[in-house]
């Protein structure tokens, strides 16, 4: 089950439910596609349309790490019809063992790597509050994950014995922030023009938007209020309730 957490406006109100996040409302890349060449046409169209289906996961797994995306990449201010699909696209990357060119040598291959690495955050998150790494709070999920972003990983497990945490960190991280980000969805996020050719771009200079792209209507926001980000792990809040207060704003 997916833990929510919402961000918020620094004057008040829950974050979510937005089918277009972020500070460019209106724009949309995929309004831009007239200008892309065919290949690259049908290549980002396919990321919309077409999601793939979970073939490396076990059920379970896919339940853990879909919980583990959640926090790593949250997206709780978005509606559920314009979620990025993150888990799937790992999962076929996996599946069609597709690779990076590259492997340190102290790392085992992808796949195993994400087996052995689930496992161990699972287990984790049973020694450590006697339940499965999907039950616990928002908050105790961001524990055992930070440890592991720190390198000290709390409790300490026998797989990082095996695989350097760092190493397992780097590529999870990586995997993530590439789905998410590959997404026209995403780039809608950040006001990304798209594809440049064979249009290319006209204003290389002063940060000017391009005829076809929006200016940025920023505004402030807060981490949620049981995020990592807002509060120390010894004023974590009870099970079940929420915390009063909230300090930051991005």
């Amino acid at each position: 089950m997916s833990r929510k957490s919402f961000p918020y406006r620094a004057p008040g109100g829950d974050l979510k439910n937005l089918d277009q996040p972020g500070y460019y409302p209106g724009y949309s890349t995929m309004g831009q596609k007239k200008s892309w060449d065919e290949a690259t046409r049908k290549v980002v169209s396919a990321r919309v349309a077409e999601t793939p289906s979970i073939r490396f996961f076990s059920p379970g797994k896919a339940a853990l790490l879909a919980a583990i995306i959640d926090r790593l990449m949250p997206q709780d201010d978005r509606s559920e019809s314009r979620t990025i699909p993150i888990l799937p696209v790992i999962d076929e990357r996996l599946y069609t063992n597709a690779l990076n060119g590259f492997r340190y040598e102290d790392m085992p291959p992808d796949r195993e790597a994400y087996r052995i690495g689930l496992t161990a955050i699972d287990e984790m998150a049973r020694s450590r509050f006697n339940a499965p790494f999907v039950a616990l709070s928002v908050h105790r999920q961001e524990l055992i994950l930070k440890s592991l972003h720190d390198g000290k990983p709390d409790p300490d497990h026998l797989t990082w014995k095996r695989m350097p945490v760092h190493r397992f960190w780097a590529l999870l991280m990586e995997d993530c922030v590439t789905a998410y980000y590959s997404h026209p969805w995403a780039w809608d996020e950040i006001g990304f023009g798209g594809p440049a050719y064979p249009r290319g771009y006209m204003r290389l200079e002063h940060g000017l938007p391009e005829p076809w792209e929006k200016e940025e209507q920023s505004y402030e926001w807060n981490a949620p209020v049981d995020s990592l980000s807002e509060i120390e792990e010894q004023g974590a809040p009870p099970e079940h309730t929420s915390p009063h207060g909230h300090g930051g704003s991005h």
